[in-house]
């Protein structure tokens, strides 16, 4: 622990400016979209690639993993929407270990209702507040610490099935 090189004060400063925006811009998409739409971030992170898909279905492990969300995360949020008639779950006739999330058109309607108010609140809280430049910048940025992080594996558990 003796040789452990600490965060000087920049770094401190920094690291903590980042982690401090990234709460508070989630924290103000999030209350945003569930107050105009009655939709929840969570809801609004799956509808939006299934809504994107051929046919608004995809496989359950692509689905899962176009969110970065672990299967059981991802299994939960599916019931809750499943209740509220926003997706189904389907057999996967290709693979009957797999299954298949399709957005229903009570989802489709509930996107594409959030969708305008979700990007101008994008817009407003983090676009308009940035150069062109610097948009270019951040996008950069991220990109590259993205680049330079471990793979993931969402699959972790051993004998996890295919579909995960």
């Amino acid at each position: 622990m003796a040789d452990t090189p600490w965060l000087d004060a920049r770094e401190a400063h920094v690291w903590q400016s980042y982690r401090d925006a990234y709460r508070e811009l989630s924290i103000a998409l999030e209350n945003r979209l569930t107050a105009n739409s009655g939709l929840s971030g969570a809801d609004y992170a799956l509808l939006h690639p299934l809504s994107n898909a051929d046919d608004g279905v995809l496989r359950t492990r692509d689905l899962g993993r176009s969110v970065g969300w672990e299967r059981s995360r991802l299994s939960h949020q599916v019931s809750r929407m499943e209740k509220r008639g926003l997706v189904v779950r389907e057999e996967c006739v290709s693979d009957a270990r797999g299954s298949m999330v399709r957005i229903t058109p009570a989802g489709r309607q509930a996107i594409e209702a959030a969708a305008p108010d979700h990007v101008d609140a994008v817009r407003t809280y983090l676009f308009d507040k940035l150069s062109p430049e610097e948009q270019d910048l951040l996008g950069g940025l991220c990109d590259r610490i993205l680049a330079g992080l471990p793979a993931r594996d969402l699959c972790r558990v051993p004998g996890a099935p295919a579909d995960c």
